[in-house]
């Protein structure tokens, strides 16, 4: 009688030591995959400044106005003058909302002058 616990306690011993044992392996399975992650982070983080690196170097003041005198027949680009833009008066006005209140007094006079919709007393 005194075996049976004791086998019991030494087989949880055991399977605790397995789980325990993959528990283990399972976090620093996880502890490299993070530890990849971050690596490839900071090397999409270094790709991305060098990006922006080259597209401030790309869209220089200076550069463009060069880009332009060479190509101005090609592009056959114009400096804006205001003329281009229009006014104000211009935009179309959103219409009103309709007022819920006079769309039904509406609909009753319509069924009114139409005989409908009345129930006899």
């Amino acid at each position: 009688m005194r075996g049976l616990p004791i086998f019991l306690a030494a087989l949880a011993v055991i399977g605790l030591g397995y789980w325990a044992y993959s528990q283990t392996i399972l976090t620093q399975t996880a502890i490299r995959d993070v530890e990849r992650l971050q690596r490839e982070i900071g090397a999409e983080r270094e790709r991305l400044s060098v990006l922006r690196a080259e597209w401030a170097y790309l869209n220089r003041p200076d550069r463009l106005r060069e880009l332009v005198y060479f190509n101005f027949e090609r592009l056959e680009l114009l400096p804006m003058v205001p003329e281009q833009f229009g006014t104000v008066a211009e935009l179309p006005l959103p219409r009103p909302e309709p007022d819920p209140m006079e769309q039904l007094e509406g609909l009753l006079l319509l069924n009114a002058s139409t005989g409908g919709g009345g129930q006899e007393p």
